[in-house]
């Protein structure tokens, strides 16, 4: 359902539609929006051919993953080519990437959370660079880790973190709110990503990898 209407039993609203247009108006891209498409095979062949005969790129979020009603892969596969899905990141492992008879496609999860993760991380670059920037890739800076992860990542996490100033003056990262890729209050809560590199584990007091929202959204 679309925010300011109320929900109903079994629905959630549409946070993902905000979230994307927002980011997209930010840098500066003519957007065509072709709204919500039903989980059926027709309706999403048809809208993939007509985004990728208006639009430059055609992004589209939900529907790449390996659920029963997940259309989209398999109408990207049948009308152009999907040359990337699934990466070893969390969230956001569906993400998926080719293009939709010859026109670049970016396929980001559904999740809410996945959405900002992945379009940050992956699909912002790409664009950046589409349009010509030369400096499109954010730097991280170490900070220290006011919490803790000590399991082994088994995908690179991005956790949506948030830097305070503790009783000392230090500045240390804490994270912000359940990192569940279905919660989106995370992102508000926060001011940027820790980098939870795969194989390693995270100690209160490490040093660990920080992309700034303001980097990498601005």
């Amino acid at each position: 359902m679309e925010p300011g209407n109320p929900l109903h039993k079994g629905q959630i609203y549409n946070s993902n539609r905000s979230t994307l247009l927002g980011l997209l108006q930010g840098l500066g891209l003519e957007i065509l929006d072709l709204g919500v498409i039903p989980d059926d095979v027709a309706q999403t062949e048809a809208a993939l051919i007509r985004a990728a005969s208006e639009a430059d790129v055609v992004i589209s979020s939900g529907g790449v993953s390996v659920g029963d009603e997940d259309h989209v892969k398999g109408c990207v596969e049948k009308l152009g080519s999907l040359d990337l899905w699934r990466m070893a990141i969390k969230p956001g492992k569906p993400l998926a990437f080719g293009q939709v008879q010859g026109t670049p496609f970016i396929g980001l999860p559904g999740n809410p959370a996945s959405v900002f993760v992945t379009f940050a991380i992956a699909a912002r670059p790409y664009l950046l660079k589409s349009q010509g920037a030369s400096d499109y890739l954010p730097t991280p800076i170490p900070v220290i880790a006011g919490f803790s992860r000590p399991h082994a990542a088994k995908r690179q996490e991005y956790l949506r973190a948030r830097l305070v100033q503790d009783a000392q003056g230090n500045v240390r990262a804490q994270l912000a709110g359940s990192q569940s890729s279905g919660v989106l209050s995370s992102v508000s809560q926060g001011n940027g990503f820790v980098v939870h590199r795969l194989g390693e584990s995270i100690e209160a007091g490490d040093a660990a990898p920080f992309l700034s929202f303001s980097d990498l959204l601005f």
